[in-house]
C-alpha cells in the first residue's frame, strides 16, 4: 500500500502535509526505504516516544522515481476465458 500512496505522491504538487494516520505510516515506510524525502513531526515535542501527527513530503528521490517508473512498466497478465467444469476459471 506505501507503493500506492508513492503513486499518488508522484501525481501531486510537492510538497504537501500528510496528517492522516495510515498516510503517516505510509510516508513513515517510505522514509525508511529512501523513496521519498519528509519532515516527520512529532505530536509533542517534550514527549519521549510522541507518535507523529503531522509529515510534510518534500520530494521523491531518485529511487523513488526508478520505483515508479517500474510500476508503470509493469505487464499486465492475460485473462483467460477457459472455463472448467462447476464454473471454476483459470486465472
Amino acid at each position: 500500500m506505501a507503493l500506492l500512496f508513492l503513486m499518488r505522491l508522484h501525481h501531486v504538487q510537492l510538497p504537501v502535509r500528510v496528517a492522516v494516520p495510515e498516510e503517516l505510516r505510509h510516508v513513515s515506510v517510505l522514509v525508511a526505504t529512501g523513496l521519498i524525502e519528509a519532515d516527520i513531526g512529532p505530536l509533542s515535542p517534550t514527549g519521549r516516544y510522541a507518535s507523529s501527527r503531522v509529515a510534510t513530503v518534500l520530494r521523491i528521490t531518485e529511487d523513488g522515481l526508478a520505483e515508479i517508473a517500474k510500476m508503470g512498466n509493469a505487464p499486465r497478465f492475460a485473462r483467460t476465458s477457459m472455463q472448467f467444469t462447476r464454473g471454476f476459471r483459470l486465472m
